[in-house]
């Protein structure tokens, strides 16, 4: 992979929400990450939530056990879940807002009100060796923030775009946009290592793979609705390429 590529995560929630809905064992969402890294993904990503509405502990383990690329555990910041982490021992971890009631992860993590508790899990995992990434908004202070407790990743939360994108709302995607393209920069110019997710199809992945301050796309839930229909390679084929056009496009411009 050249130093400009972009890295694709892979996130397999969805898999277990689909299994999930009758209980056992399958759709397996371990058998989709090691679909999609055959495929060509750079990584995994799973949600471990509080409530284990789809992933569920023993899904963790066995990624970190099964798969040969790096495993992101994505989770709330709690005793619990540090432990858990702590004993998976996972490439990185993505620590991230959640409450019992949304559908989906709603908004980026509040690092400014909750630094005092954020501080020590970021620390706890530094001194791990397991690479720390706070889900935020394009928002500078958010960003400042996360750059001051030391966190070495953040993950741009891109859902607001990619709404106002599907929704037509071309006044709200340009403003949203604009916000992503500042953070992505300020991000990078502070010494963060910058990812983006939430809400990507291939066409606003193709957009936002332009930005090279970008180096990673976690993307989930509509890779899993294609691939109802074309196949789970086939969408992983479909959205490297989709992302090579618009690291192409950033690169025709340096």
């Amino acid at each position: 992979m050249s130093q400009s590529a972009l890295r694709l995560g892979v996130n397999v929630d969805h898999v277990a929400t689909l299994r999930n809905a009758r209980g056992g064992e399958r759709p397996d969402p371990v058998r989709a990450a090691l679909v999609a890294i055959e495929a060509g993904a750079d990584g995994i990503t799973a949600h471990l939530r509080e409530d284990r509405r789809h992933i569920r502990d023993t899904d963790m383990a066995r990624l970190k056990a099964e798969i040969s690329k790096p495993l992101n555990f994505e989770m709330a910041a709690t005793q619990d879940m540090q432990r858990i982490a702590l004993a998976t021992m996972p490439h990185a971890v993505c620590l991230v807002p959640e409450r019992r009631m949304e559908l989906t992860t709603e908004g980026g993590l509040d690092v400014v009100g909750q630094r005092e508790t954020l501080a020590p899990f970021i620390a706890r995992f530094n001194d791990a060796g397991i690479r720390t990434s706070l889900f935020i908004a394009a928002d500078p202070a958010q960003i400042e923030m996360a750059a001051a407790l030391k966190a070495p990743v953040i993950e741009l939360h891109t859902g607001a775009w990619c709404d106002a994108v599907v929704e037509g709302d071309r006044t709200r995607a340009d403003r949203e946009w604009q916000r992503i393209v500042a953070g992505a920069k300020l991000a990078a110019d502070v010494g963060l290592e910058v990812h983006a997710g939430h809400g990507l199809d291939y066409a606003t992945a193709e957009i936002i793979a332009a930005l090279p301050q970008i180096k990673e796309l976690n993307i989930g839930y509509f890779m899993m609705g294609e691939a109802l229909f074309v196949g789970l390679p086939e969408t992983v084929r479909q959205m490297r390429a989709a992302m090579q056009r618009g690291r192409a496009a950033c690169e025709s411009r340096a």
